[in-house]
């Protein structure tokens, strides 16, 4: 827990009392808005090779399903023969699962700053250089109150969580005799509609300050991921 304080929610708390301090208005919607972009702009290089990875994966499935339709009653050949295509075309199957596994630490962090930080006896958790509000307001333009759930922020986030998977998403056709791509069909549907479902679920017990991060943070990755994809495709 030490060690969570110290590299994570010290200074994501400091970070945004700072903002707040120096925001006209000190409007707490703002600061959290601003610390989103903060975040997911040091985030960017390892978006730019998750969103890379991902979309070199699904250029492989054709090749990936020869193999397991070929060795498909010899699970140990078809493993090698996929991990083969992997070290050949110089792809690391778990490279977009990484920065998942990145943001997830900052949102637990997050969590613990929107739930417990806006309290006035947190504030002693602040750096000597920033300064102390003495009472924080966490309405957002003076109408939301960001340390209370909202429906419309969950709806909002779900819809954001919607496009950016899939946008992710690759065409699968699909065909009577095609088993395997009804299965993946099936997959993606689960996947682009079950993500946004749990999204709103879960942010309709959360604070909205954390909803207000993830509509923010989508919207960024949305339009980030727009820009790779057509790189990508015109090169």
């Amino acid at each position: 827990m030490d060690f969570f304080n110290i590299i994570l929610y010290k200074p994501l708390f400091n970070s945004l009392i700072l903002l707040y301090n120096f925001i006209p208005g000190h409007d707490f919607g703002i600061a959290v808005i601003s610390l989103t972009i903060i975040i997911k702009t040091l985030l960017v290089p390892l978006s730019i090779k998750s969103v890379k990875s991902q979309k070199n994966l699904q250029d492989l499935q054709p090749k990936i399903k020869d193999i397991q339709d070929k060795y498909k009653n010899d699970k140990e050949r078809q493993a090698k023969e996929v991990l083969e295509i992997y070290k050949t075309n110089k792809i690391n199957p778990f490279g977009s699962i990484f920065l998942a596994l990145i943001q997830l630490p900052i949102l637990i962090a997050l969590y613990s700053v929107f739930r417990n930080g806006l309290n006035s006896s947190e504030l002693v958790n602040l750096y000597s250089f920033v300064l102390n509000p003495g009472v924080i307001n966490v309405s957002f333009l003076n109408i939301i109150d960001l340390s209370k759930s909202n429906l419309y922020f969950a709806i909002i986030a779900g819809i954001c969580q919607y496009f950016q998977t899939k946008m992710l998403m690759p065409s699968v056709k699909t065909s009577s005799t095609d088993k395997n791509a009804d299965f993946a069909k099936a997959m993606q549907f689960q996947t682009t509609y079950f993500l946004p479902i749990f999204t709103v679920i879960i942010l309709l017990t959360l604070p909205s300050a954390l909803g207000l991060y993830w509509i923010v943070g989508g919207i960024f990755s949305t339009v980030q991921q727009y820009f790779i994809l057509k790189k990508i495709k015109n090169t």
